[in-house]
């Protein structure tokens, strides 16, 4: 049985960091160790004197609780800090919801208030269900901005590499004029189109008082584990600078804070 740093933490040296992640969630994670968050946990690794030991699952509703809160693995990176159903380090990236369009379009828009929205076909990233939708679905919603969006699924199409970055080739080849995409994703995916892409910070950081567009980002483990807990942060501050510039290789955007 692998020995867990959640678990049996009075040894720092275990022989493997377990890390829950999902195996075809580019830029995040996939299961050839391509991901930013593939490269990033290995650097925690070594500096604790250990080996990745992935349990590998997709991130579909329920994914805490069969990996991390089953025991099978100690460490989800990527999760948004603060969030209640787990412990999380300190944040080590900062970022949000960017508005995708065509550079040669010029179009020029950062805010949902913008009257171009009104004629624009958009796309937006849809979780499934109504109250699972991701914030600026919600955010065109109350604003009345129905008919001309287009729902783009999140996960998508399982069976194929790389299901998020749909959205992404919509506006390169045109299919809608502007998208509302997670920044990480919009980054790694418009860098790799043939046509040049234009990335704009949603503003403001907040929709009205309910819905955020700017997450600070952590490494999510079990409550109580405080040693742990306390052993990821101080890694994450010492490799900040190389953190760093992982995350500026996948194209990033990191939003203020």
């Amino acid at each position: 049985m692998a020995l867990g740093f959640g678990s049996a933490f009075a040894d720092v040296h275990a022989a493997e960091l377990r890390v829950c992640a999902d195996p075809n969630n580019l830029p995040f994670s996939n299961a050839k160790g391509e991901g930013f968050e593939n490269k990033i946990v290995t650097l925690v690794a070594k500096d604790m004197g250990a080996t990745v030991s992935y349990t590998w699952w997709a991130q579909r509703r329920g994914y805490v609780r069969n990996t991390l809160k089953a025991g099978l693995c100690d460490l989800w990176p990527g999760v948004a800090t603060a969030v209640d159903m787990l412990a999380t380090s300190r944040p080590y990236y900062r970022s949000g919801y960017v508005f995708v369009t065509r550079a040669d379009r010029h179009l020029k828009i950062a805010s949902f208030d913008d009257p171009q929205l009104r004629g624009l076909k958009i796309g937006v990233q849809m979780v499934g269900n109504d109250a699972m939708n991701t914030p600026p679905a919600h955010a065109l919603a109350r604003r009345g901005i129905i008919n001309n969006v287009r729902g783009y699924m999140l996960y998508g199409d399982y069976e194929k590499p790389n299901p998020p970055a749909a959205i992404v080739d919509a506006v390169a080849k045109g299919d809608i004029d502007v998208a509302v995409v997670w920044g990480p994703l919009a980054g790694y995916f418009a860098a790799k189109e043939p046509k040049a892409l234009t990335l704009t910070p949603v503003e403001p950081a907040i929709d009205g008082a309910q819905w955020p567009m700017v997450f600070d980002i952590s490494m999510g483990m079990r409550r109580h584990e405080r040693p742990f807990k306390d052993k990821i942060n101080e890694i994450l501050e010492q490799e900040r600078p190389q953190i760093d510039a992982i995350l500026a290789a996948y194209h990033v955007p990191r939003m203020g804070g």
